[in-house]
């Protein structure tokens, strides 16, 4: 199997290195592992591309490139261009530093790698670590990640639905807690969740040279999530994962809404 490995926290992140000993895990010795990654972190930049700017390419190694954009820019260039003769089986965003549940997903370059690869048609998995108290002091806070993440993946690969002819292909979200890997209570499959109120707000603060800055900050807490869904069930120690789609359709209002204009 031959596996592309992305994510938003850039080249040099720690949860990269988790993400590839999980490929190599399921790869296999006779597998191959690329890393396109970008070369800064991109934290928050969504599905972004490079529309409108070139991308700059370097190779840092066998196998391993860092791509100036973000990450869907990477798999792009993992697809069109580094792997254009030997195209991935699965595309593997993160491991990220930190949550993506309930309205991170629509700001998540983690999320946004995966959701690239899968419009193209390829079978994509975003992964992100939780941070809390019980994990973040542990001599490795992506444990539950490197303990769990290879099975997770496999069985997705085995046995979960994939891309449909004709529509948005499905690609897969895992959120592992912010516990240790042998306090995970449970593997859930779960809806995106909703928080409620403003997803972010902004913090202003003006500088010592009288420059005005706005810093954003994170709304309200996973807690207000309902039961089964990613955000509430990740912060109470389970595993999460959640099937999404690219079609932002809301299919339920269409019938009503070609009544209206009729």
């Amino acid at each position: 199997m031959r596996i592309l490995i992305t994510n938003d926290d850039g080249i040099m992140a720690p949860g990269l290195k988790v993400a590839e000993a999980i490929a190599a895990q399921i790869a296999g010795p006779d597998g191959e592992v690329w890393t396109i990654a970008p070369a800064t972190e991109q934290s928050g930049v969504g599905h972004c591309i490079s529309y409108v700017t070139p991308m700059r390419v370097e190779q840092h190694g066998p196998r391993r490139y860092a791509v100036a954009g973000s990450p869907a820019d990477c798999v792009m260039a993992g697809i069109f261009d580094v792997m254009k003769d030997c195209p991935p089986d699965l595309v593997l965003s993160g491991v990220n530093r930190g949550h993506n549940v309930a309205e991170d997903t629509l700001y998540s370059g983690t999320i946004g790698g995966a959701m690239e690869a899968a419009l193209h048609k390829f079978r994509a998995i975003a992964m992100s670590q939780y941070y809390g108290p019980d994990n973040r002091d542990i001599s490795d806070p992506f444990e539950a990640a490197v303990q769990h993440g290879a099975r997770i993946v496999q069985q997705l690969l085995d046995n979960a639905k994939w891309e449909e002819a004709g529509r948005y292909g499905v690609f897969y979200n895992i959120n592992f807690p912010a516990v240790p890997a042998d306090q995970v209570k449970a593997v859930k499959a779960t809806a995106q969740g909703e928080r409620g109120g403003s997803p972010f707000g902004i913090s202003p603060q003006d500088a010592p040279n009288g420059r005005r800055y706005l810093w954003i900050q994170h709304g309200m807490g996973n807690h207000t999530c309902a039961p089964g869904t990613d955000a509430l069930e990740a912060s109470e120690g389970n595993i999460t994962v959640t099937p999404l789609r690219a079609d932002l359709t809301a299919r339920d209002l269409v019938t009503g809404l070609q009544d209206i204009l009729s």
